[in-house]
This record gives structure tokens, sequence and C-alpha cells, in this order.
């Protein structure tokens, strides 16, 4: 990596995003061209490209963002939703920054 994503950016407070969801590993903030009624990136706070650079020190990364997302739907009394990552280019990603799409014709509760 030479220069800093949009998501590092978004990480050390230098942009702005609509965080619904914060802890000491992952953040998740809504997609700014949303995709569905309720479209999340789930992002670790931890820097991997995509998962075509998985390594087995950051094996755990695609999986604790499934868990959070899993958690947080729940919390939200969401019941239906997609997941998907997206790999490199030719797969559709668009930032070389690991994350996870939350998509759900679900809404948030009130203040999310």
């Amino acid at each position: 990596m030479t220069e800093p994503t949009i998501f590092h950016k978004i990480l050390s407070n230098e942009i702005p995003a609509a965080v619904v969801y914060e802890d000491d590993e992952v953040l998740a903030f809504k997609d700014i061209h949303p995709k569905a009624t309720t479209h999340l990136l789930f992002i670790p706070k931890h820097f991997i490209a995509s998962i075509a650079d998985v390594t087995p020190e950051t094996a755990h990364l695609p999986g604790m963002l499934i868990l959070k997302a899993q958690k947080f739907a729940a919390e939200q009394g969401i019941a239906g939703y997609k997941l998907t990552f997206h790999v490199g280019e030719g797969g559709g990603q668009e930032v070389m920054y690991l994350h996870l799409h939350f998509l759900s014709e679900e809404t948030l509760k009130a203040g999310k």
C-alpha cells in the first residue's frame, strides 16, 4: 500500500462516516452508494488489502467481520441480510482494504 485508502481516512477521522457500530476490532458504517435499504461496510481496524491477501496470521479477520455483522443484525432485529466480500478489481472491489458488505431490505433501528 502506497497511500492511505478512504477507509484508513475514516478510521483516523480524517473523513466523516455514518458510523453504526464500533468496538476495539471493527468499524461499521453506511455505504455512501447503497445498493439496499440498509447497506453497511464492516472493516477491521487491522489493515489487510483483500481476501486475496489473507495469511495464516490474518485468517481470523474475515470470520471476525462475519461474527460482528451477525451480532449487529441480531441487536438490530434484522433477520434477513446478505454478506459479501469482493476480491480484487475484477471481483468488484473498489477500495483495497478488506471490507464486508452487509445488505438488507430491513431498516436499522432509530438512531443508527
